[in-house]
Protein backbone atom coordinates (compact mmCIF):
# COMPACT_ATOMS: atom_id res chain seq x y z
CA UNK A 1 0.00 0.00 0.00
CA UNK A 2 2.99 2.34 -0.52
CA UNK A 3 0.62 5.38 -2.26
CA UNK A 4 -1.70 5.23 0.93
CA UNK A 5 1.62 5.35 3.07
CA UNK A 6 3.36 8.28 1.08
CA UNK A 7 3.43 10.79 3.55
CA UNK A 8 4.11 13.49 1.35
CA UNK A 9 0.68 13.49 0.54
CA UNK A 10 -1.21 11.78 3.61
CA UNK A 11 -3.18 14.20 5.57
CA UNK A 12 -4.35 11.46 8.34
CA UNK A 13 -3.34 8.49 9.51
CA UNK A 14 -4.51 6.37 12.42
CA UNK A 15 -1.95 3.52 13.58
CA UNK A 16 -3.79 0.70 15.27
CA UNK A 17 -6.26 3.21 17.66
CA UNK A 18 -7.97 1.44 20.43
CA UNK A 19 -10.51 3.43 23.07
CA UNK A 20 -11.92 2.10 25.93
CA UNK A 21 -14.68 2.77 27.97
CA UNK A 22 -14.46 0.85 31.12
CA UNK A 23 -15.11 -2.53 29.99
CA UNK A 24 -15.93 -1.63 26.26
CA UNK A 25 -13.69 -1.45 23.62
CA UNK A 26 -15.60 1.31 21.33
CA UNK A 27 -12.36 1.47 18.74
CA UNK A 28 -10.62 -2.13 18.34
CA UNK A 29 -7.29 -1.34 16.65
CA UNK A 30 -8.48 0.95 13.54
CA UNK A 31 -6.29 1.98 11.01
CA UNK A 32 -7.01 4.44 8.39
CA UNK A 33 -5.28 6.58 5.63
CA UNK A 34 -6.70 10.05 4.26
CA UNK A 35 -4.55 11.58 1.70
CA UNK A 36 -5.07 15.18 0.37
CA UNK A 37 -8.07 15.83 -1.86
CA UNK A 38 -9.54 12.74 -0.60
CA UNK A 39 -13.14 12.14 0.64
CA UNK A 40 -13.69 9.57 2.79
CA UNK A 41 -17.37 9.03 3.97
CA UNK A 42 -17.20 6.32 7.44
CA UNK A 43 -20.29 4.30 7.92
CA UNK A 44 -21.88 1.70 9.89
CA UNK A 45 -24.30 0.99 12.47
CA UNK A 46 -24.73 3.00 15.73
CA UNK A 47 -22.41 1.98 18.31
CA UNK A 48 -19.95 0.64 15.95
CA UNK A 49 -17.26 3.56 16.56
CA UNK A 50 -17.46 6.03 13.98
CA UNK A 51 -18.66 9.20 16.03
CA UNK A 52 -15.31 8.12 17.79
CA UNK A 53 -13.42 7.79 14.93
CA UNK A 54 -14.23 11.24 13.92
CA UNK A 55 -13.56 12.04 17.95
CA UNK A 56 -10.49 10.80 17.78
CA UNK A 57 -9.15 12.99 14.51
CA UNK A 58 -10.50 15.86 16.01
CA UNK A 59 -8.54 15.69 19.17
CA UNK A 60 -11.77 15.71 20.91
CA UNK A 61 -10.69 12.40 22.65
CA UNK A 62 -7.52 10.51 22.94
CA UNK A 63 -7.16 6.68 22.47
CA UNK A 64 -6.21 4.12 25.07
CA UNK A 65 -3.46 2.74 22.59
CA UNK A 66 -2.58 3.79 19.29
CA UNK A 67 -1.42 7.04 17.49
CA UNK A 68 -3.55 9.68 15.39
CA UNK A 69 -1.13 11.81 13.31
CA UNK A 70 -2.72 14.78 11.24
CA UNK A 71 -0.62 16.65 8.58
CA UNK A 72 2.73 15.10 10.50
CA UNK A 73 1.78 16.14 14.16
CA UNK A 74 0.99 13.31 16.72
CA UNK A 75 -2.22 14.66 18.36
CA UNK A 76 -1.10 12.53 21.31
CA UNK A 77 1.86 14.87 22.18
CA UNK A 78 -0.37 17.43 22.32
CA UNK A 79 -1.19 19.56 25.35
CA UNK A 80 -5.07 20.02 25.79
CA UNK A 81 -3.55 24.14 24.95
CA UNK A 82 -2.31 22.17 22.29
CA UNK A 83 -5.12 20.03 20.78
CA UNK A 84 -7.27 23.67 21.13
CA UNK A 85 -5.48 25.18 19.12
CA UNK A 86 -5.46 22.56 16.52
CA UNK A 87 -9.11 22.40 16.38
CA UNK A 88 -9.22 26.21 15.74
CA UNK A 89 -6.53 26.19 12.95
CA UNK A 90 -5.89 22.96 11.32
CA UNK A 91 -9.50 21.61 10.99
CA UNK A 92 -13.02 22.48 10.52
CA UNK A 93 -16.11 20.80 11.65
CA UNK A 94 -19.79 20.80 10.67
CA UNK A 95 -22.26 18.83 13.02
CA UNK A 96 -25.46 17.33 13.03
CA UNK A 97 -26.73 19.92 15.00
CA UNK A 98 -25.21 23.18 13.63
CA UNK A 99 -23.90 23.95 17.21
CA UNK A 100 -24.14 27.76 16.14
CA UNK A 101 -24.55 30.12 19.18
CA UNK A 102 -27.83 31.53 19.26
CA UNK A 103 -26.87 35.23 20.86
CA UNK A 104 -25.04 35.92 17.74
CA UNK A 105 -25.70 36.70 14.44
CA UNK A 106 -24.53 34.53 11.42
CA UNK A 107 -21.56 36.80 10.39
CA UNK A 108 -20.29 36.78 13.86
CA UNK A 109 -20.81 32.95 14.14
CA UNK A 110 -18.70 32.67 11.17
CA UNK A 111 -15.88 35.24 12.35
CA UNK A 112 -15.39 34.18 15.95
CA UNK A 113 -13.80 31.47 14.49
CA UNK A 114 -10.64 33.64 12.90
CA UNK A 115 -10.87 35.70 15.98
CA UNK A 116 -10.34 32.76 18.20
CA UNK A 117 -7.15 31.65 16.00
CA UNK A 118 -6.02 35.30 15.60
CA UNK A 119 -7.56 37.36 13.71
CA UNK A 120 -8.33 40.90 14.12
CA UNK A 121 -12.45 41.59 14.19
CA UNK A 122 -12.40 43.75 10.80
CA UNK A 123 -10.36 40.65 8.84
CA UNK A 124 -12.51 38.11 10.67
CA UNK A 125 -15.76 40.07 9.42
CA UNK A 126 -14.65 40.10 6.16
CA UNK A 127 -13.27 36.70 5.26
CA UNK A 128 -16.85 35.98 6.77
CA UNK A 129 -19.02 37.60 4.99
CA UNK A 130 -17.18 36.22 1.72
CA UNK A 131 -17.92 32.48 2.95
CA UNK A 132 -21.16 33.79 3.49
CA UNK A 133 -21.73 35.22 -0.09
CA UNK A 134 -19.73 31.99 -1.49
CA UNK A 135 -22.35 29.74 0.34
CA UNK A 136 -25.28 31.80 -0.91
CA UNK A 137 -26.22 32.76 2.80
CA UNK A 138 -25.05 36.39 2.47
CA UNK A 139 -28.06 38.19 2.54
CA UNK A 140 -28.76 36.59 5.72
CA UNK A 141 -25.68 37.53 7.65
CA UNK A 142 -27.31 39.61 10.23
CA UNK A 143 -29.96 37.18 10.67
CA UNK A 144 -29.54 34.90 14.15
CA UNK A 145 -29.92 31.19 14.24
CA UNK A 146 -33.33 30.94 15.37
CA UNK A 147 -34.85 32.82 11.55
CA UNK A 148 -32.30 30.63 9.88
CA UNK A 149 -33.55 27.77 8.19
CA UNK A 150 -32.04 24.16 8.98
CA UNK A 151 -30.33 24.44 5.48
CA UNK A 152 -29.41 28.14 5.86
CA UNK A 153 -28.23 26.80 9.35
CA UNK A 154 -25.73 24.26 7.77
CA UNK A 155 -24.48 26.61 5.64
CA UNK A 156 -23.60 29.19 7.98
CA UNK A 157 -21.89 26.24 10.16
CA UNK A 158 -19.80 24.81 6.63
CA UNK A 159 -18.60 28.41 6.27
CA UNK A 160 -17.27 28.55 10.36
CA UNK A 161 -15.90 25.22 9.37
CA UNK A 162 -13.71 26.73 6.42
CA UNK A 163 -13.55 29.67 7.80
CA UNK A 164 -9.69 28.91 8.93
CA UNK A 165 -8.58 27.90 5.36
CA UNK A 166 -8.68 23.91 7.00
CA UNK A 167 -6.49 21.14 5.81
CA UNK A 168 -8.81 18.67 6.75
CA UNK A 169 -12.79 19.25 7.07
CA UNK A 170 -14.69 16.78 8.96
CA UNK A 171 -18.48 16.53 9.08
CA UNK A 172 -20.35 14.22 11.75
CA UNK A 173 -24.01 13.55 9.54
CA UNK A 174 -24.13 16.40 8.31
CA UNK A 175 -27.56 16.11 6.80
CA UNK A 176 -29.13 14.54 9.50
CA UNK A 177 -31.13 17.15 11.02
CA UNK A 178 -32.27 18.52 7.62
CA UNK A 179 -35.11 18.13 5.33
CA UNK A 180 -34.45 16.49 2.07
CA UNK A 181 -34.33 19.44 0.04
CA UNK A 182 -32.09 21.39 2.39
CA UNK A 183 -29.87 18.05 2.70
CA UNK A 184 -29.67 17.82 -1.31
CA UNK A 185 -28.29 21.46 -1.21
CA UNK A 186 -25.79 20.57 1.59
CA UNK A 187 -24.72 17.42 -0.07
CA UNK A 188 -23.96 19.40 -3.43
CA UNK A 189 -21.90 21.93 -0.89
CA UNK A 190 -19.66 19.24 -0.17
CA UNK A 191 -19.44 17.82 -3.35
CA UNK A 192 -18.41 21.04 -4.42
CA UNK A 193 -15.75 21.58 -1.85
CA UNK A 194 -14.04 17.99 -2.55
CA UNK A 195 -14.27 18.86 -5.75
CA UNK A 196 -12.14 21.98 -4.96
CA UNK A 197 -9.38 19.83 -3.53
CA UNK A 198 -11.02 19.99 0.18
CA UNK A 199 -9.64 16.95 2.20
CA UNK A 200 -13.09 15.71 3.72
CA UNK A 201 -13.94 13.07 6.47
CA UNK A 202 -17.64 12.16 6.66
CA UNK A 203 -19.82 10.18 9.16
CA UNK A 204 -23.30 9.42 8.38
CA UNK A 205 -25.63 6.44 8.08
CA UNK A 206 -27.11 7.83 4.86
CA UNK A 207 -25.54 5.63 1.95
CA UNK A 208 -27.09 8.62 0.05
CA UNK A 209 -24.75 10.70 0.83
CA UNK A 210 -21.69 8.48 1.34
CA UNK A 211 -22.24 8.09 -2.77
CA UNK A 212 -22.55 11.48 -3.73
CA UNK A 213 -20.00 13.14 -1.42
CA UNK A 214 -16.88 10.89 -1.03
CA UNK A 215 -14.68 8.83 -2.78
CA UNK A 216 -13.44 5.80 -0.74
CA UNK A 217 -16.23 4.22 1.76
CA UNK A 218 -15.05 2.88 5.21
CA UNK A 219 -17.67 0.24 6.47
CA UNK A 220 -17.32 0.09 10.43
CA UNK A 221 -19.02 -2.62 12.42
CA UNK A 222 -18.32 -3.41 16.45
CA UNK A 223 -15.19 -1.03 16.47
CA UNK A 224 -13.40 -2.35 13.89
CA UNK A 225 -12.97 -1.43 9.69
CA UNK A 226 -14.54 -4.32 8.05
CA UNK A 227 -14.58 -3.14 4.73
CA UNK A 228 -13.23 -0.23 2.25
CA UNK A 229 -13.99 0.28 -1.25
CA UNK A 230 -13.49 3.10 -4.15
CA UNK A 231 -16.63 5.00 -4.94
CA UNK A 232 -16.44 5.50 -8.71
CA UNK A 233 -19.45 7.59 -9.19
CA UNK A 234 -17.63 10.36 -7.16
CA UNK A 235 -16.18 13.07 -9.55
Amino acid sequence: MTQEDNTDQLVVRVDDVRKEYGDTAALDGVSLRIRAGEAVAVMGPSGCGKSTLLNMVAGLDRPTAGTVTVEGEDLGKLSETGLAMYRRRRIGMIFQFFNLLDDLPALDNVALAAQLAGASARTARKQALELLDGLGVAHRANAYPATLSGGERQRVAVARALMNRPALLLADEPTGALDSRSGEQVMDLLTDLHRSGQTLLIVTHDPHLATRCANRLVEMADGRVVRERILERAA
